[in-house]
């Protein structure tokens, strides 16, 4: 891993006015060993970003290539290209972090990046040059699966139901007529559905041969993700041997709680750069399976608050610096 640095850090955020872009902004202001020298916007330039004393400026490749790390919060599809401009011409090149889908696992590009799935894979991020951060979705659902599919607490003959619900701040600040207030107040519905959604891409490379079947949802809400998994379990697995997996792996991570009793709610971690993770019995279900509860923040640990756990990986730095745990 890198050796750590206490000098500040010279960054970059490009597409700073969307919701992830906003939230990165406001967590390196607040970080004591970041310096923000620019925040990028073609809308935007020229208005203040929430870094104080810094206003939005248009993209400009050639001063990205003068910082130390470039966080990348574009829309899916264009982190390609910057990634591609200055890692693969030569010369001076930031350490890049890519918030959007274009370097996961299943994008294609995977290959060319350490997946930031920061609990899982710190070590790997310490010494990367380009980090693909995990969606928010993935974050989630891998936080609470992997401990019990690498410890068999899962019986994987049978199919895995995870259904989730996510605020609206997940689809992006586009202006779309489905997001508006009118038509989200009041309403509970699902969408993309018929198990073909873009992150179970990510899910099923970390996951090797779960069955999963995935149905998300969106709340009337800004922010926030619950994710409620049907888990079917190995003859004799019981909540406290899944609690003692998660304890086991997670302990001394701050930014992963593990709740003693019942399932996770939004309250618990809306604002933080947080998951929490629970898990119920159930009775009368033939085989037997259990209920696990993960909750994040969208914005926070599924977005920016891990985006900035990987930055101080890369710096050799506490996971918890400059985050909200």
């Amino acid at each position: 891993m890198s050796e750590t640095r206490e000098e500040s850090v010279r960054v970059g955020v490009v597409g700073g006015t969307g919701y992830t872009g906003q939230e990165v902004l406001n967590l390196l202001a607040r970080h004591d060993g970041a310096s923000v020298v620019f925040a990028t916007s073609r809308s935007s330039a020229g208005e203040p970003t929430p870094v104080p004393g810094l206003p939005f400026t248009p993209p400009d490749r050639q001063a990205a290539r003068d910082v130390d790390v470039l966080f990348l919060c574009l829309p899916h599809g264009h982190a390609a290209e910057w990634v591609e401009a200055l890692l693969g011409s030569g010369g001076r090149a930031p350490r890049i972090i890519d918030l959007t889908a274009d370097h996961r696992p299943g994008s294609g590009r995977e290959s060319a990046a350490v997946y930031g799935l920061n609990e899982w894979y710190r070590e790997e991020v310490g010494d990367a040059s380009l980090v693909a951060n995990p969606g928010c979705y993935p974050t989630g659902i891998l936080t609470a699966l992997l401990p019990l599919v690498q410890g068999g607490a899962v019986d994987e003959d049978r199919l895995t139901v995870i259904n989730a619900a996510s605020g609206v701040t997940g689809a992006g600040r586009a202006a779309r007529v489905d997001l508006l207030f009118a038509e989200v107040s009041g309403n509970y519905k699902t969408y993309g559905g018929g198990n073909r959604h873009r992150h179970l891409r990510e899910v099923r490379a970390e996951l090797g041969t779960l069955q999963v079947l995935f149905q998300p949802h969106l709340l009337p809400v800004p922010r926030g993700i619950l994710e409620t998994i049907v888990l079917p379990v190995a003859p004799g697995v019981s909540a406290d041997d899944i609690r003692e997996a998660w304890q086991a792996r997670y302990q001394g991570e701050p930014a992963v709680r593990v709740q003693d009793r019942g399932l996770p709610q939004l309250r618990d971690v809306v604002g933080t750069d947080r998951a929490h993770l629970g898990v119920e019995e159930t009775e009368e279900t033939g085989a037997p399976v259990v209920v696990v509860g993960a909750a994040i923040d969208n914005l926070g640990k599924g977005a920016a608050g891990q985006a900035v756990q990987n930055f101080n990986a890369m710096m050799g730095w506490p996971t918890e610096r400059g985050i909200r745990c």
